[in-house]
């Protein structure tokens, strides 16, 4: 196991480059860059204009290598979705955009296996949390709003759909 190294890195999606982090990390490994990096940016293609976590796993006994990608930080996925480069600084008066619930589920599919909840309900208000911190409003109702109305059932129908 000790011929494994794991270098994780934050690139921007099918432009991963052979500078710092990447570079300096794998170059003492033997293994060549320029692979390891059209190798992250095939497998992060569609992830264009977002940050993607990545990790490369190198064996270093075979020169041999894996890249694990990750799905991007929620924000990223809300940011994208609405078209804007960034958050609002005061997410709780100024916001930013509107997205549609079933972005917010769309979204909560992709993040399922990193978000740490039990079913669709949990991972969407999840999602929602994140867009009231980003100051994005879903389907134009503030966090608050839209919570309320999943705690009493309106949006069960959709969440149903979507296999909860």
């Amino acid at each position: 196991m000790a011929d494994i190294i794991e270098v994780a890195a934050l690139v921007e999606g099918g432009k991963a480059s052979g500078g710092p982090p990447i570079g300096p990390a794998i170059g003492p490994t033997g293994v060549p860059i320029k692979n390891v990096v059209d190798a992250i940016n095939e497998k992060t293609l569609d992830f264009k204009g977002l940050k993607v976590p990545v990790t490369i796993l190198v064996n270093t006994a075979d020169k041999t290598f894996e890249i694990v990608v990750s799905t991007p930080m929620s924000s990223a996925l809300l940011l994208k979705e609405i078209g804007v480069p960034k958050g609002s600084g005061e997410p709780t008066t100024e916001f930013v955009g509107d997205v549609s619930f079933a972005a917010i589920l769309k979204i909560a599919r992709m993040k399922q296996d990193a978000l740490n909840a039990l079913d669709t309900k949990g991972r969407a208000k999840t999602i929602i949390g994140t867009a009231f911190s980003c100051g994005i409003k879903v389907d134009g109702k503030t966090a608050r709003e839209i919570l309320k109305e999943i705690d009493e059932g309106l949006y069960d129908d959709q969440m149903t759909e979507e296999g909860a």
